[in-house]
This record gives structure tokens, C-alpha cells and sequence, in this order.
């Protein structure tokens, strides 16, 4: 690998300008570039090493991998948000060697579009080992550098990594050779490199076979001895049992009533520049029905969906701009594109008055809009003035009254109370809040904190007439996961993100992304009943009505093309530790209806992508009691009032 990297960095060096001693500082050796193009969200380009490899080739890294480079100690790298990107992102040390100068390291990249200055922002990295930057706020955006040490013949991955986000057992300097940083190297490989993403067939079966770099690494143990490792790809692949065999998706064999809509964010589309599409499936057979793209707006990184009461109009969010689109669920028909503010992520309505709410991601405030969004009514903070709380998946209580949101940038959980129009509490949580998920009787609500694996279970008082809030329980989604040697004892979550609790109250459902496993939880305990597969980026969830009765949960994944299916209670009357599988729906057009529609051209990352979930009739209480009769004739009697 060493002359790899010699021939490579002559390469560089015949490619580069000279710097005399009286000119300027050189520019940053590599520059990794701020995109809103799938797989490649932070694009290393090489801008000014004279030593170094500098950005690895795809031809070693991998077809398809852009955010990797190779430098050598003392070198220094940049952060840039001056070409196509639409929103505010960040770049923050997410995986560093322990005490490594000049880390931890977070910085804004706001685009020149929205005023930012166009500079590229940078740090030298001076010891050896692998550094991982992310976006805080996107928080797949990743990037990678390792800082090889001249006097090894492999590429050093360092002796212990540090995680300052992270908690995992109580470790604050992980071993490179543990298994939690060899999966955090793995899902690096795979989230940054689309040819790498589960791809399942429409009939038969495929092999999913990731590829890693075929390069000699040097990790080390717990003890601290040295660990060669001669072919990552080849290590990787034994350490997780690749290749795998993927089989066709098969629907439940009970339907389920009206549609689901989900947002496959990375689809590339042949009549725009930006990528995302919204697809519905008929939950009645299963199919795919619809894609909507919006080519007429450059509909830019779709990310969750809502609807109104009639459940006609589709309200989607766009997570890597400043905008959210409505358009007709029924026709596809565009309406309207509304500026809210930077990075919305998710959207709800009010069950009292049917007003759009729409958290800013990228901001400190939740947007607040007329029925059918037609326009702005105000910003309602979830800070203070002066911070930036970053909210992103909020929940809206069921009478109407009360608010929650997990604030990702401040590690805590705003709970708005709408009778007063105040914030009543802020409740401490763990790192990187990401998503919430309330009791239909608004009595606790659950928060994702992605950073740290945990779920914290705040209770909701009304005692003293003025709702407050209170951290009774933190549920580890770790405790049954040796960091270093890898064990698994019981159930196990890692990276959790969508955590709704069913329209009954019985169970809140997670996806966890790092683990790809689907967690559940027994509200009346709050303790992890069941740990169900699910596919590389499990991501979004949400519960929808079951025909003859009962509920399925459908779970999306950002790396795979299908949509999972869950039955949390196929008996009735459980807790939710009967949960199963109970099929899986194909999200392209291979699995299209007779009558498919839609108004654009896929032409890479098909089914991809999937994050927000919108079933429709929206079943959670106060949703369920507002929907039009038709909708309510397709429902059981328990289904209408879930929650008595």
C-alpha cells in the first residue's frame, strides 16, 4: 500500500502549483465540499498537497466512494459550502484519535446563497490515526481522513479512538481494533458509497456484497497490542459475515387499508438536479402506485411528510433546503413551495385546528402555518434568542395542547404548551436528540438520542394546572453490547431515529441505524420487549391501520430499497414482545401497480432512501377521530377510538 500511496502522491505532485516563501499559506491539502448529491455529501477534492495521496481514488477505495482521503501528519484539511449545496450544514468531529491536537472540531458551512462567506474552513491534523467528521445536523453526512504515520506499512487507524458524542459503556478511548469501531468504520464504507447499499431483487434472490478498501491497516487491541490487519475488505467481510443473500420482498398476507407514503430521499431523478422522490404504495395489495418528484421545483432531498384532515393534501419537507412543498396525494399535482427557514425536517398538524407545523432543523424554532400551508403565521422558538436548538423529529399532542421536540444542538427536549403560548419545560436528554414519539394521552413522550444509543422517557404532569415535564427513565439500547469483544446478551439498538408510540399506547417502536435492528418497547414498563432485523440505515417508522384490526408499523431505511412491514401484536392484547415481521414491500417501480403514475424519470438509487413514512388515514388519536367518514367506514371500532 505504501507504494501505492508513493505513486499516487507523485501523481498529486506533478499536479500542483508551488508556493514560494513569501507567498501565501498553501490551500488545505484536501477539501471536502459540502453537496446535496447522495453518498457523496462531503466530496473530497485534493487543493494544494504536495506529500500526500490526498483524496483516495475510487479505483482503492471503492466505485462510488468520495469522502475519503490519506494524509500525512501535520497536513491540513478543509471544509467548504461554496458549490450546489442549499442549506446550512456543519462539519464536527465525530471519531478522532484520543487526545489528538486540535480536536474535537464543529464548524457552520453556510452556502453563499444564504449569506455565508464562502471560505473554507480548516484544521491541521498532526497525529496519526483516523478522524471521522460528520454534519450534526444531516447526520449521514460523513467524511473520513486517516493520518498515516510514515514509519508503518500499513495505514494507521491509531491506538484508541475517541468518541466525545458517544456513549458506549462508560469507554471514552476505544480500541480500533473493538468492534464498535470496526462497525463505525464498516457503516462509514457503506453510508458513503451508494454501490454498497442493499439493493433487493423483485424475484429470487441477489447477493449484497459491500467492498471495503482491499489496503493493510494497523488497529489495535484493548491491551494495546498491535493487530495487522492485511486486507480490510477481506477483514470486513469475515468480521460481518458478507457476502449476504438477499431475498425478493414478500407483502403480508393481511392488507393493510389505504396507503403509505415514503419518502425514497435519494432516488436521482432525469428531470432535475436535485435528488428525491415521495413513492405510495397501496397498502391494500402492496404496490407501488406513485412517484412524485416535482421536477418543476427541483424538489431537493424529500425527507418526512404529513397530511391534512381530509387526508388529501401531502405536506413534505425538504431537509437539504429552506422550503416545504405541498402537493395533491391523490394526483400529484404541485400546489404550492413555501420558504419556511433552514433544513426542515419533519411536519405535523394540529389535531384542534389542522394548522402546519414544521420543525427547522437548522434553526431554533418550529414553523407555524395556515391549514393547507398557504402561509406563514409565525416562528414559535424552542430556545432562547440567542441558540440554535436544531429541532427535528417533534410530536404533537393529541388534544391539540402541547408540543415536544428534541433539540439536537442544546441535548435537550422543549415541551410547548399552545393555551399559554410558552415554553413550559426543557428537559435534559442524551447527545444529538434526533426524535420523539408522545402517549396518545400525552401523559409521557419518548426521545431518540442518536448519539449516545439511548431512548429517554420523559413523564408530562398537569398537576399544578401548568404542564411540566420530567425525566423518569433513560432505557440503554446498549446494555446488552460488549463495545470491545462485540457480545450481544439480549436485545441491542445503536443510532436510534424514529420512535413512535403506537395509536393504542401499548408500544413505541424504534429503528436503529447502526445496529439495523428494529427495537420494542413496553410502555407500561418501559423496558426492551423484542429486537426484530431490519436493513442498513434503519430509519423511519410509523404506525398505520391493519384490515379487520390492529396495527402494522412500517419501517423505512436510507441504504435499502424495501420497506419493511412489522405486526407488533399479532395476537391482540400483547405488549408488543410477540412482535414479528410480517412482510416487506419492494419500493420501485419493479413492484408498479397496473396504473402507475409519475411525474419523473429515476435514473440511479431506485427505492433509496427511505426515511420519512405518511401513512394514510393518519390512525394516531386526535388524527383518527377527525378523518372524513369514507375513511372512517374502512376502520374497526377499537381502530376509532384507540385510546379510551
Amino acid at each position: 500500500m505504501k507504494k501505492l500511496l508513493m505513486a499516487l502522491s507523485a501523481l498529486v505532485v506533478l499536479g500542483m502549483i508551488a508556493f514560494s516563501a513569501a507567498a501565501a499559506p498553501p490551500p488545505p491539502a484536501i477539501t471536502f465540499q459540502a453537496t446535496d448529491d447522495p453518498g457523496s455529501w462531503f466530496a473530497c477534492a485534493n487543493t494544494g498537497s504536495t506529500t500526500s495521496i490526498g483524496c483516495v481514488p475510487e479505483s482503492v477505495a471503492g466505485t462510488g466512494e468520495k469522502s475519503l482521503a490519506v494524509i500525512h501528519p501535520g497536513e491540513t484539511i478543509g471544509f467548504a459550502s461554496t458549490g450546489q449545496a442549499n442549506t446550512l450544514h456543519t462539519a464536527v468531529s465525530l471519531l478522532f484519535p484520543t487526545k489528538a491536537k486540535n480536536m474535537p472540531f464543529d464548524i457552520d458551512l453556510v452556502p453563499p446563497s444564504l449569506g455565508g462567506s464562502g471560505n473554507t474552513f480548516t484544521v491541521t491534523l498532526q497525529n496519526p490515526g483516523l478522524y471521522v467528521f460528520f454534519c450534526d445536523i444531516h447526520v449521514y453526512m460523513f467524511s473520513a481522513v486517516i493520518v498515516d504515520d510514515p514509519a508503518t506499512p500499513e495505514l494507521d487507524l491509531g491506538r484508541t479512538v475517541s468518541l466525545p458524542r458517544v456513549t458506549a459503556g462508560g469507554i471514552t478511548a476505544l480500541p480500533t481494533a473493538s468492534d464498535l469501531a470496526l462497525r463505525l468504520v464498516r457503516e462509514f464504507f457503506i453510508i458513503t458509497n451508494p454501490n454498497n447499499w442493499q439493493n433487493y431483487p423483485a424475484s429470487g434472490t441477489s447477493s449484497w456484497n459491500p467492498s471495503y478498501p482491499p489496503v493493510s491497516v494497523l488497529a489495535f487491541d484493548a491491551s494495546g497490542n498491535p493487530v495487522p490487519v492485511p486486507d480490510l475488505n477481506a477483514f470486513l467481510h469475515a468480521q460481518f459475515g458478507e457476502p449476504q443473500t438477499l431475498s425478493a420482498p414478500i407483502p403480508p398476507a393481511t392488507p393493510g387499508i389505504g396507503q403509505v407514503w415514503v419518502d425514497t430521499q435519494f432516488e436521482t431523478i432525469a428531470q432535475k438536479t436535485k435528488p428525491g422522490t415521495a413513492t405510495a404504495v397501496d397498502a391494500t395489495n402492496f404496490t407501488v402506485v406513485r412517484k412524485v418528484a416535482l421536477p418543476s421545483i427541483n424538489l431537493n432531498n424529500p425527507h418526512n411528510m404529513w397530511t391534512d384532515k381530509n387526508q388529501q393534501v401531502i405536506y413534505q419537507t425538504q431537509w437539504f433546503d429552506n422550503k416545504l412543498a405541498v402537493f395533491d396525494g391523490s394526483s400529484g399535482m404541485f400546489l404550492r413551495n413555501v420558504t419556511v427557514g433552514p433544513a426542515p425536517s419533519h411536519v405535523m398538524t394540529r389535531t384542534t385546528n389542522d394548522q402546519v407545523h414544521v420543525a427547522l432543523n437548522g434553526g431554533n424554532a418550529i414553523v407555524e402555518l395556515q391549514p393547507l400551508a398557504t402561509a406563514v403565521i409565525r416562528n414559535i422558538p424552542m430556545g432562547g434568542p440567542t441558540e440554535t436548538t436544531h429541532p427535528h423529529a417533534h410530536w404533537m399532542g393529541a388534544n391539540g395542547q402541547l408540543m415536544v421536540t428534541p433539540n439536537a444542538d442544546t441535548n435537550d427536549s422543549t415541551l410547548y404548551n399552545f393555551p399559554t403560548d410558552s415554553i413550559a419545560s426543557r428537559t435534559p436528554t442524551g447527545h444529538s436528540p434526533i426524535a420523539t414519539g408522545m402517549m396518545p394521552d400525552s401523559s409521557k413522550y419518548y426521545v431518540a438520542n442518536f448519539l449516545d444509543s439511548t431512548i429517554s422517557v420523559i413523564q408530562i404532569s398537569t398537576a399544578s394546572g401548568t404542564p411540566t415535564a420530567t425525566l423518569s427513565k433513560t432505557i440503554d439500547l446498549l446494555a446488552n453490547y460488549d463495545p470491545i469483544s462485540g457480545a450481544i446478551t439480549g436485545p441491542v439498538g445503536g443510532l436510534p431515529i424514529q420512535t413512535p408510540v403506537s395509536p393504542n399506547g401499548k408500544f413505541a417502536i424504534v429503528a436503529n441505524t447502526l445496529t439495523g435492528k428494529i427495537i420494542v418497547i413496553d410502555t407500561r414498563t418501559d423496558t426492551i420487549v423484542a429486537m426484530l432485523p431490519c436493513d442498513a440505515g434503519c430509519h423511519g417508522v410509523q404506525f398505520a391501520a391493519k384490515k379487520g384490526g390492529g396495527y402494522y408499523a412500517f419501517v423505512s431505511s436510507k441504504f435499502s430499497n424495501r420497506l419493511i412491514v412489522v405486526d407488533p401484536d399479532p395476537t391482540g392484547g400483547g405488549n408488543g414482545s410477540s412482535a414479528i415481521i410480517a412482510g416487506s414491500v419492494l419500493l420501485t417501480t419493479k413492484n408498479a401497480a397496473s396504473g402507475f403514475q409519475s411525474d419523473g424519470t429515476v435514473t440511479a438509487n431506485a427505492g433509496m432512501g427511505g426515511q420519512g413514512v405518511l401513512p394514510i388515514p393518519v390512525v394516531y388519536n386526535g388524527w383518527v377521530q377527525n378523518l372524513p367518514t369514507n375513511w372512517k367506514a374502512k376502520l374497526t371500532l377499537e381502530q376509532l377510538n384507540p385510546f379510551p
